[in-house]
């Protein structure tokens, strides 16, 4: 239950209001932004929530029980508010969301009414629609230790303990040839073909520098290596720009042991049955079935 502040609701019982609404956006670097319905910027608890970022809210829903309610906020991709640069690169993705609701005309009044999460982004023609979610959401995200045959850490990270920054696992390189956006060319590299599928690609110098992406394909071809990427670079990729390649990884145990020579902290389980042995008919005389080990 929601306790709203006497003031606030002596205010709200009164024949007309002076009441908007506020996001308080909070990035997973820790940069904050505020924004406001009213027509002049507010400024609360030390956060400044800008007008004219052209920001409104939709229709929003709240659930009972674990169910996920939330709602959208739309805007207009302005310097005083969000632009693309702060949402193309991810940079907002399951950003914290704070909505108030204060009065504008003493801000004392006010409360918390939601805390969110944002979710799915649309962009077009200049503007956004940001899907916010409500807290239930993290319910459905995948927590603790994967049982699977496949490796549950992501290459490099602290369970996976390979060095990324060795010599045999990542290079830079310079675009000499693109499409301006999933293809790129560079010379130089020195590895083998196929050796950074699945890999990581972090942009140096440009106007995506900073931004990762994953590697679809590598392909090294008489000196020359090309790589298609998952994902769109934000800004047009141009010839010129710098980048750094990783190595990539299948998760697989046979992967582990033959490329990184890191089995010991390999974090799957190779020897776990598949759902086709365990739902398949055993057959008259078929050997392996006497309860003993399938790998010696």
């Amino acid at each position: 239950m929601r306790t709203i502040p006497e003031n606030l609701s002596a205010h709200m019982a009164e024949g007309a209001t002076t009441l908007c609404h506020c996001w308080r956006l909070i990035r997973r670097d820790g940069t904050a932004f505020g924004f406001t319905d009213h027509d002049h910027d507010i400024t609360f608890n030390g956060t400044a929530y800008a007008a004219r970022s052209g920001l409104e809210a939709a229709e929003a829903t709240a659930e009972l029980g674990f169910a996920v309610g939330g709602g959208e906020v739309a805007g207009a991709l302005v310097s005083a508010g969000l632009t693309e640069h702060d949402i193309a690169p991810g940079l907002c993705d399951d950003a914290s969301v704070e909505t108030w609701l204060v009065n504008w005309s003493n801000v004392a009044e006010r409360v918390l009414l939601d805390i969110g999460a944002i979710g799915e982004i649309r962009r077009a023609d200049g503007s956004f629609v940001a899907e916010v979610r409500g807290l239930m959401h993290r319910f459905d995200e995948e927590r603790g230790r994967l049982f699977r045959a496949t490796c549950s850490a992501d290459l490099g990270d602290a369970q996976c303990r390979v060095n990324l920054t060795a010599s045999a696992y990542s290079d830079t390189g310079t675009v000499t040839r693109t499409d301006g956006a999933l293809t790129i060319a560079a010379s130089g590299i020195g590895f083998a073909d196929g050796w950074c599928n699945a890999g990581r690609l972090t942009w140096v110098t440009g106007d995506n520098a900073g931004i990762s992406v994953e590697i679809k394909v590598h392909r090294a071809i008489n000196g020359t290596d090309e790589f298609d990427l998952w994902q769109r670079a934000p800004q047009a990729i141009k010839i010129g720009d710098t980048f750094r390649v990783t190595a990539g990884c299948d998760k697989t145990h046979a992967m582990c042991r033959r490329k990184f020579d890191n089995v010991v902290n390999f974090r799957g389980f190779p020897h776990m049955p598949g759902n086709d042995f365990i739902i398949r008919m055993p057959q008259q005389g078929e050997p392996g079935l006497d309860g003993g080990s399938f790998f010696k």
